[in-house]
């Protein structure tokens, strides 16, 4: 996609950003909406100390993908990818491959070997766990009935 810049430092802007991509996808409820805000306010109001990093798809103004990590607490090498979305107007162009590739770079100058990603097994995030299988991550555990009864977490990693 053409015209595309990234960038890792949250601005206030964000946060309205964020909120639109996450609801875009009709994935998310408003209360897991919610917690993104609170991790790009809270990295906003701590910067590198929260914990929190980010990458930013930029296009003409307007960011339209994201991505927010960090490192898991007491581990040595070992990062959680929180979050990770394209707007559904910019899905299928290979942009959250980049944003992924990214945060896998980043994390690696941040000295880190290994990530981990969960998600739902529910059948509307079939295209959430195939994006991961075809990045090159391997399907690592399933915890049965984890979000609700017959919403297993399906947690993916990857050696970096």
């Amino acid at each position: 996609m053409d015209n595309v810049t990234f960038r890792s430092t949250p601005t206030p802007a964000d946060k309205a950003g964020i909120r639109e991509i996450l609801s875009s996808s009709g994935f998310f409820h408003d209360f897991e909406i919610d917690v993104a805000i609170e991790l790009v306010e809270e990295a906003l109001a701590k910067g590198t100390e929260s914990g929190y990093y980010f990458v930013f798809a930029d296009h003409m103004g307007t960011t339209i993908s994201y991505a927010c990590f960090g490192p898991i607490p007491c581990t040595r090498h070992s990062f959680d990818l929180y979050w990770i979305g394209t707007h559904q107007d910019y899905r299928g162009k290979g942009l959250g491959k980049q944003v992924l590739q990214r945060v896998e770079n980043e994390i690696k100058q941040l000295n880190g070997r290994k990530i981990y990603i969960e998600t739902s097994s529910k059948p509307m995030y079939e295209p959430t766990r195939q994006f991961y299988l075809s990045n090159a991550y391997e399907n690592e555990a399933i915890l049965k009935n984890f979000y609700d009864e017959g919403d297993d977490k399906v947690v993916y990693s990857k050696s970096l």
